[in-house]
């Protein structure tokens, strides 16, 4: 069977040999009360060791231990000359021809199919591994009828589309004679292929985007060292970068670094597993960050929709917000922090543009928790994006939230610091993506998925063909959602990822976000972004942990949206973007959260 996307494959069949060994049969034993007892026995009765517990045949502990747990492993699997047992597979040229020349009795060679990636290294937390069946998950095999020993998908696509890839078991009829020896065998139920699995992830799109994303790390380094001060991105060394269809919600690109390579994933699993930076997580589905500041335009989307505000209403923001002062309670905009100065008298469009704390911190008051997330829920954030692989669901931040995990009580505090992407909120990469796509479509939240189609093996008849889903709608009009997108236009062309995208060859919209999570660590660093501006296909979001600045993680973006369109375009200002970028100096707004900036 095969994995594919669209008309290429992205892991085709290849043929190995695979050696088998007929079984001598095992006599059972009775079971002991010690683990200990249990161990001796059985390889008492495996000849590995004497009743004295001496090892038998010269055998060194290490091989004993190898026999034992190769013993055992065939009996479970019920072992038998109708019934063999897989000893080593990719075996090497020279033992193969030893083994056919009948040089060792009871072996067999046999061909099977594996697993070739050829793009090496690529859309590992993807497609996912094969292997045998997990002891928690036999039960379920069985009943499906797979045998003991069969491989199947343990994570990623693999395990997802199992079902269709899988295929149904053929039976074969093997006559002995009285010694053992096979005298006729014939096919009594020919085998099924599994069927062709297309996804929606261009592989092309998805090279560029693991590759951008190491790349804006090592761009934030560079950044950093001309920094003055610590925590400014020296520390980022992870994060994610997802692309989504607006119009279909079909994923094109699920990237997480750092990564790993399915190929060699055996012999790389104990560094793997002892890496601190955790490369064998997918961060794209299933690690969760605050939005920071690219949650205000779900924000404003609500206020304007529920005519909190229009599109001309002026508030005069006044850099330490003063409503609840008489409760000691005054959080202040990024650039009161920093300067000591105000925005001034804005409108919503100048307030996403500039990302002015102050002025979300009012509308989020008049808004009300409810009323927010209300909009919030319906564009997909604290909700599962309806992807086929496993995924976080993450956090909306609110009462319920607070109730239900007994946590203090909601308060005023609380739905400012929620009304700039900070107190609990908590989304995945791919749910930014899906809320800034169904914010563009109009409140419309449309699902996620990777799964293109499914083909029959060998005659490419249609089996499944994905159409587009909506999971949820909310009423946001054109007029309001023109609004957002220009304001979100203004972000590139002269705010804070201007120098980014200089000299751009198309119109694009964005938002930075940049949220503290300890105060030990560079803050993270979100940006996502749509193009093209004037009809957008495509939503791509980056999260770089301990990015610095949000605005650092628009390079991610850029670079990907520049493979996407087939444009050869080097923007000089990689070299200096500090440049009309926010400062972040975050400040405690209500005892458990902060500020943000975007």
């Amino acid at each position: 069977y095969a994995l594919s996307y669209f008309e290429k494959f992205l892991a085709p069949n290849d043929v190995m040999r695979s050696l088998y060994n007929l079984k001598i049969a095992l006599e059972a034993g009775p079971s002991s009360v010690t683990l200990d007892d249990v161990v001796k026995k059985l390889a008492i009765r495996y000849g590995i060791i004497n009743k004295n517990g001496e090892l038998l045949n010269d055998y060194d502990n290490e091989t004993a231990d190898f026999l034992l747990r190769l013993r055992y492993d065939m009996e479970a699997n019920d072992f038998s000359g109708l019934n063999p047992y897989t000893i080593a597979t990719d075996a090497d040229i020279k033992l193969i021809t030893y083994l056919e020349e009948g040089s060792l009795r009871g072996f067999t060679v046999t061909t099977t199919a594996n697993r070739v990636y050829l793009v090496p290294g690529v859309a590992s937390h993807i497609l996912g591994r094969t292997g045998k069946i997990p002891s928690d998950k036999v039960e379920y095999y069985t009943e499906q009828g797979y045998p003991l020993d069969a491989i199947v998908g343990r994570d990623g696509v693999e395990a997802a589309f199992e079902s269709y890839l899988h295929g149904v078991d053929g039976t074969m009829v093997i006559v002995e004679d009285e010694y053992g020896n096979i005298v006729d065998q014939y096919i009594k139920k020919e085998p099924i292929a599994g069927c062709d699995v297309y996804l929606t992830i261009d592989i092309g799109l998805q090279a560029a985007a693991e590759k951008a994303l190491k790349d804006n790390i090592e761009y934030i380094h560079k950044q950093a060292e001309l920094t003055e001060g610590d925590l400014d991105g020296e520390d980022a060394k992870a994060g994610a970068l997802t692309v989504i269809d607006v119009k279909t919600g079909a994923v094109l690109a699920l990237a997480s670094y750092p990564s790993f390579n399915l190929a060699t994933y055996s012999e790389d699993f104990e560094k793997l597993s002892a890496d601190e930076a955790a490369p064998l997580f997918n961060r794209a589905l299933q690690g969760t960050y605050p939005p920071g500041s690219t949650f205000k335009p779900a924000v404003a989307a609500a206020a304007l929709s529920e005519g909190i505000i229009n599109e001309k209403t002026i508030i005069n923001t006044k850099g330490e917000y003063e409503y609840y002062k008489d409760s000691g309670f005054t959080p202040r905009c990024w650039l009161y922090i920093s300067t000591g100065k105000s925005h001034g008298p804005i409108n919503v469009s100048e307030a996403i543009k500039v990302s002015c704390n102050y002025f979300f911190y009012e509308i989020g008051r008049l808004l009300t928790i409810q009323r927010m997330n209300k909009y919030c829920r319906a564009f997909g954030l604290g909700e599962k994006t309806g992807i086929e692989l496993p995924e976080s669901t993450g956090v909306l931040a609110g009462p319920d939230y607070r109730e239900e995990s007994g946590l203090d009580p909601w308060n005023p505090g609380d739905t400012l610091a929620a009304a700039i992407g900070q107190s609990d909120n908590l989304f995945s990469p791919l749910q930014i993506s899906v809320y800034m796509s169904a914010l563009i479509n109009c409140g419309e939240r449309r699902s996620a998925h990777i799964l293109g189609s499914v083909r029959k093996y060998g005659t490419n008849e249609i089996v499944y063909e994905a159409e587009p889903k909506v999971l949820s709608s909310i009423q946001v009009s054109e007029k309001n959602v023109k609004v957002i997108l220009n304001a979100m236009q203004t972000v590139i062309e002269t705010g804070t990822v201007a120098t980014l995208f200089d000299n751009y060859p198309i119109k694009v919209g964005g938002k930075t976000g940049t949220a503290q999570v300890s105060k030990n660590k560079s803050d993270n660093a979100v940006f996502v972004g749509f193009a093209p501006f004037d009809d957008p296909e495509i939503v791509a979001t980056c999260v770089i942990e301990q990015g610095a600045k949000g605005a650092w993680a628009g390079v991610a973006v850029r670079d990907v949206f520049t493979h996407y369109f087939g444009f050869d375009f080097f923007s000089g200002g990689d070299e200096n973007s500090n440049e009309g970028e926010d400062n972040n100096n975050n400040e405690n707004t209500n005892g458990t959260t902060n500020n943000a900036a975007g």
